[in-house]
């Protein structure tokens, strides 16, 4: 690369950009104000800092759940069955990140006026460790295909339209992830 530059005349920066695959998020405070901060993914949040983040439930007109099984490389409970989420990017809005959520793990287009968010809520501590997060429960209606082949991230292994029961079932057998019981008194129940 030194040879390049030096023919050229030019600065490393003249002919290359690094790209990092770092996640960068947008930080608030407990009020959801905008700080004006970024955060790297990874790196110990801020005492003040808070960081947005989206649970995506996809409800189609039969009153089914769009679940997905997280896939077995996950570092937090591979296998187990959990609905979309993850955390809003730098410069996008809840919204924008439920939709980006959905393409990336499910391979799925949402349209945003089908969607709505049912529950905000703010969350600090998970399985013992600080995450400082708002927390957006979306329900999208959708009655399109789904094909994992659409995804663009490997984080789901498979994706299945289930009932409340079903989702009961899978609960009870400690194969869906433990914080999103609210799912059967926030998210199906007020709907039913």
């Amino acid at each position: 690369m030194s040879k390049i530059c030096k023919t050229l005349n030019a600065d490393f920066g003249d002919i290359m950009e690094y790209v990092s695959d770092v996640e960068i998020w947008d930080l608030y405070d407990e009020n959801r104000e905008f700080l004006g901060r970024d955060h790297v993914r990874g790196e110990q949040l801020p005492i003040d800092g808070y960081h947005l983040v989206v649970h995506v439930w996809i409800r189609n007109s039969k009153g089914e759940y769009l679940i997905s099984q997280r896939s077995a490389n996950r570092p937090t409970c591979p296998l187990m069955w959990e609905c979309v989420d993850g955390s809003v990017i730098k410069g996008e809005d809840s919204l924008q990140g439920a939709i980006r959520e959905a393409k990336e793990e499910i391979g799925v287009d949402l349209s945003p006026e089908k969607g709505r968010v049912i529950l905000s809520d703010i969350r600090e501590i998970e399985f013992g460790k600080v995450v400082n997060k708002i927390v957006d429960v979306w329900l999208f209606e959708y009655d399109g295909e789904v094909d994992l082949g659409n995804a663009t991230t490997d984080e789901v292994a498979q994706v299945a339209w289930m009932n409340r029961e079903q989702i009961r079932e899978l609960f009870e057998h400690n194969m869906f992830v433990e914080m999103l019981e609210y799912f059967f008194t926030e998210v199906d129940k007020k709907l039913s």
